[in-house]
């Protein structure tokens, strides 16, 4: 019964990751190949990761699987988000066909902040 669980989640692992390959080449701009590289790859890494604490069944390799999923799932959203706003700040284009801009009008090039942004004084603290 294993065996069906563990080809269950190598399988789906590797169709996301596929899917993040083929999102990375179809994906017209730089912003929707950060999205879905991020979510399709992490869950496809995740899911392999759990086939692989299935298959071995020792309590330090899942242990280990586990630890590299939190991390993973943890890290790479913020790491994305940080790529894509410095992207975003430095000029990178948007797709031509995009219909908003969020944050167009928003950001002023020389203190680098957001508008709304709190600015905290470090003579306060």
């Amino acid at each position: 019964m294993s065996e069906y669980i563990l080809i269950f989640f190598v399988s789906l692992g590797a169709i996301f990751i596929f899917l993040a390959a083929i999102g990375l080449v179809r994906m017209p701009d730089l912003y929707l190949r950060i999205s879905v590289t991020t979510k399709a790859a992490t869950l496809g890494v995740g899911l392999l990761l759990i086939g692989t604490a299935i298959y071995f069944k020792e309590v330090s390799i899942t242990t280990r699987a586990i630890a590299i999923i939190f991390f993973l799932f943890l890290t790479a959203p913020i790491g994305a988000h940080l790529i894509g706003r410095a992207s975003y700040f430095i000029g990178v284009p948007m797709w031509k066909k995009t219909v908003m801009d969020d944050l167009a009008g928003k950001y002023d090039k020389k203190t680098h902040r957001l508008e709304g942004e709190k600015i905290i004084d470090k003579k306060e603290t």
